[in-house]
């Protein structure tokens, strides 16, 4: 679909990171529907993607998906985990109808039920997974667009991308790349300039990891040691006192016949005097005073 253009072309910077998320990477089994985009097989068995018709079909679609008036009418669906974040990310991106996680049957056939929608265009991350919105596509002629590996079954299926959709890094990159896609086909985003949305925003983050984020406490900052500046000189800076206590005199001298700074008014030092408590006042001497 590139036409030869060189503006439409596959960029070295898209391979390296097609290679990096194993985009090319297939499976063992190939479809007999997805031989045409095989480029070749490993001594291990596994089937390399040609990624130049990846690119090719990522084209297709993305003019596919611009062709559609109402971008509310194109419905991105995945019901494997590693392609939900993804989808909304893509839903963000173009303004199209998310559904992650399990589909609704009837959603496009049972108009009774409160999930229904008429879409023009659908697009699923696994032909396998999301057999039921194709098989129901299927049956109101709506046109289907799937992210498939060299084992995924093509019955009802019109658009075929062909690529790695069993790891998160590959499925992620993949919807990022047709988002990219077909902003720049809207004129929202320029080729000379890279996108703005970072890819790693499609990706798939385990619940218990960004969970373990939140509860951890922050960590501290050690803040850098800095060096003092303006260093007195040696030479302009007076030495300290140093008192040598070895060489001071005593001032005090203390003497066990210092006086007491008290007048002393009675001799404590004699026997006290022996007194008569029998003919006191109380009536000790006195016997008939009990009585």
């Amino acid at each position: 679909m590139s036409g030869g253009t060189d503006r439409l072309a596959l960029q070295q910077d898209d391979v390296m990171k097609m290679l990096a998320a194993k985009t090319h990477m297939g499976s063992v089994y190939c479809d007999f529907q997805m031989e045409q985009y095989v480029f070749r097989r490993k001594k291990d068995g596994v089937y390399l993607v040609n990624l130049k018709k990846t690119w090719e079909k990522v084209l297709l679609a993305a003019r596919a998906i611009v062709a559609v008036q109402n971008p509310a009418d194109i419905c991105v669906i995945s019901a494997k985990p590693y392609g939900q974040r993804a989808v909304l990310k893509f839903a963000k991106a173009t303004g199209a109808t998310p559904v992650a996680g399990r589909f609704t049957p009837g959603s496009f056939t049972n108009q009774i039920q409160k999930a229904f929608r008429e879409p023009r265009l659908i697009l699923v991350t696994d032909p396998r997974i999301d057999h039921q919105p194709v098989t129901e596509a299927s049956y109101v002629n709506i046109p289907v667009i799937a992210f498939a590996n060299t084992d995924s079954p093509l019955r009802y299926v019109d658009i075929a991308i062909p690529c790695n959709n069993k790891t998160k890094e590959s499925i992620g990159l993949m919807w990022w790349m047709l988002a990219r896609e077909v902003q720049r086909l809207k004129g929202q985003a320029s080729r000379d300039k890279p996108w703005d949305v970072m890819v790693d925003l499609f990706f798939y983050r385990d619940p218990d990891e960004v969970e373990k984020e939140d509860v951890a406490p922050p960590e501290k900052r050690e803040e850098p040691y800095q060096p003092q500046e303006n260093w007195p000189d040696a030479g302009t800076t007076a030495p300290p006192d140093v008192t040598d206590w070895a060489q001071e005199t005593a001032t005090t001298e203390f003497s066990s016949n210092l006086q007491p700074g008290y007048a002393v008014t009675q001799d404590w030092t004699g026997q006290p005097s022996a007194q008569d408590w029998s003919n006191d006042q109380w009536g000790g001497g006195q016997p008939d005073a009990w009585n």
